[in-house]
């Protein structure tokens, strides 16, 4: 019993006491927040770099001791984890771990980051076909948008700038607002059903 209870009582009374240091802000609770609660998720987050590790290497080791398919490149995530773990704890002042990160980690995030453009056009291209009235708007508006972040767009009409920098700031923006407010929403009942322990997943259960 007390293996259920006194998480659920931690999370009610942690969840409270950062609800009331956010709305009051007296020195009291800005100490409370800025010097404990600062220190412990510290402490908190070193243990999940633990468990994160444990969590990547079985990973990778299953996928390795069952041969399925690719498990080569689970054994040279392995292989690279522990060369860039031990470059860095190894090494003075961290030169060479840097040149790996300057020279190998960031082309190669470059790399990939790239790619993303095709797979967004190839997503778009599937998504922005004009079935009804709202997808033609959308494909307007998404043809307008992407010709006037280019050249190309102020060199056909002057105005394509200013026309792309309207449609970022008013209706964009007024989407982008309700649905930061819908998620903002979600993540206060949520907290609420955390706190009051309505919600009781994150102790491995239902």
């Amino acid at each position: 019993m007390l293996r259920r209870t006194l998480p659920q009582a931690i999370a009610f009374i942690i969840g409270f006491a950062m609800l009331i240091q956010y709305f009051i802000p007296h020195p009291i609770s800005e100490r409370f927040y800025n010097v404990i609660v600062q220190q412990w998720l510290i402490i908190i987050l070193g243990f999940m770099y633990i468990f994160a590790l444990r969590s990547f290497f079985m990973h990778h080791i299953v996928k390795i001791r069952r041969k399925k398919e690719g498990y080569w490149f689970s054994a040279m995530a392995i292989v690279a984890l522990l060369f860039m773990l031990s470059s860095g704890l190894i090494t003075t002042r961290g030169v060479f771990f840097d040149s790996l990160y300057n020279y190998m980690i960031a082309p190669l995030q470059a790399t990939m980051f790239s790619l993303l453009a095709f797979f967004i056009a190839s997503a778009a291209f599937r998504a922005f076909r004009a079935r009804n009235f709202q997808a033609t708007l959308l494909l307007v508006t998404a043809v307008i948008v992407m010709i006037g972040r280019v050249p190309i767009g102020d060199y056909l009409w002057k105005g394509m700038p200013d026309l792309v920098e309207w449609i970022m700031s008013v209706p964009n923006m007024a989407a982008m607002r309700g649905i930061r407010i819908g998620v903002g929403l979600g993540a206060v009942a949520t907290a609420m059903k955390i706190i009051l322990g309505i919600e009781r997943s994150y102790m491995g259960g239902e």
